[in-house]
């Protein structure tokens, strides 16, 4: 089936069910963009999909898809070549944290973890990057966050790992599209008001942090999609988060591991043995 026509450029959001993810449609749906909406719960998409048009005069397609099966993308891209879409902006912001240290999860949760954190936006950005490399045209957008550019913590063990790939990531897609008129970049939020720590179990742990640590969705969106205009390969919206990073990157790296670890309890749920 073929998508509503449309002059607004289209752009695909996954995880767009809420949190940052939903604030990445509303955006670009304010800054003229069509939306292909990409999650789990389809009628979280329905009613969104239903806002951008009342607002914002946004046309989208929702599409229901689970990111932890390893054919979810391949299906996504043949649903958005069907309906005749040529994705200009991509982001990829699905994802969520597996608490507990590496043994206290079975294998096949890890496994699906990995799958939506790394080898999801690979697997994205190598089916429509091509595309927008030949109309010399897009913008790539991947999630990533501070914990990737810290010292790893204890309890969620991937989590940060995976974020620092991400980071890494987006660099060399970033220098490989350059000349051919594609901007990548990752954003890296701190702490984020949105479902994120209540799915993963830690909102009561969290919910101690300092206010001054928690940013709202829409500035950290904003400053994610005006850095990737600009060129900025990695952005870490918020003051305080930019001196966090700052400081990690500064000290002597025993020093910021020790203080890493000695915090961990305070934002990351952990297994009794690690206590």
């Amino acid at each position: 089936m073929n998508a509503e026509p449309t002059n607004r450029p289209w752009a695909l959001v996954t995880g767009a069910s809420a949190g940052i993810g939903a604030e990445f449609a509303r955006q670009l749906a304010a800054r003229g963009h069509a939306l292909v909406l990409v999650a789990r719960r389809a009628e979280r998409l329905e009613a969104l999909a239903r806002e951008l048009r009342e607002r914002h005069g946004a046309p989208s397609l929702v599409i229901a898809l689970d990111l932890s099966d390893p054919g979810a993308g391949a299906a996504l891209f043949e649903r958005t070549e069907a309906a005749g879409i040529a994705v200009e902006f991509l982001v990829n912001n699905a994802g969520y944290g597996l608490p507990g240290t590496l043994t206290s999860q079975p294998w096949a949760s890890h496994r699906a973890f990995l799958e939506v954190m790394v080898a999801g936006p690979v697997d994205l950005c190598w089916r429509y990057l091509p595309g927008m490399r030949a109309r010399r045209r897009g913008r790539v957008v991947n999630v990533a966050s501070l914990a990737g550019l810290v010292p790893g913590s204890a309890g969620h063990t991937l989590y940060g790992a995976s974020k620092s790939w991400l980071i890494k990531f987006s660099q060399s897609l970033a220098l490989e599209n350059a000349a051919l008129g594609v901007k990548v970049s990752a954003l890296c939020p701190g702490f984020t008001y949105s479902e994120f720590h209540d799915v993963n179990g830690a909102r009561a742990i969290v919910s101690k942090m300092p206010k001054y640590m928690w940013m709202d969705a829409a500035p950290v969106v904003a400053a994610g999609l005006d850095a990737v205009e600009r060129g900025e390969i990695v952005c870490v919206p918020g003051r305080v988060n930019r001196f966090i990073k700052f400081l990690m990157k500064h000290l002597p790296d025993g020093l910021a591991l020790r203080m890493t670890a000695a915090r961990s309890k305070d934002f990351r749920v952990q297994d009794d043995a690690a206590r």
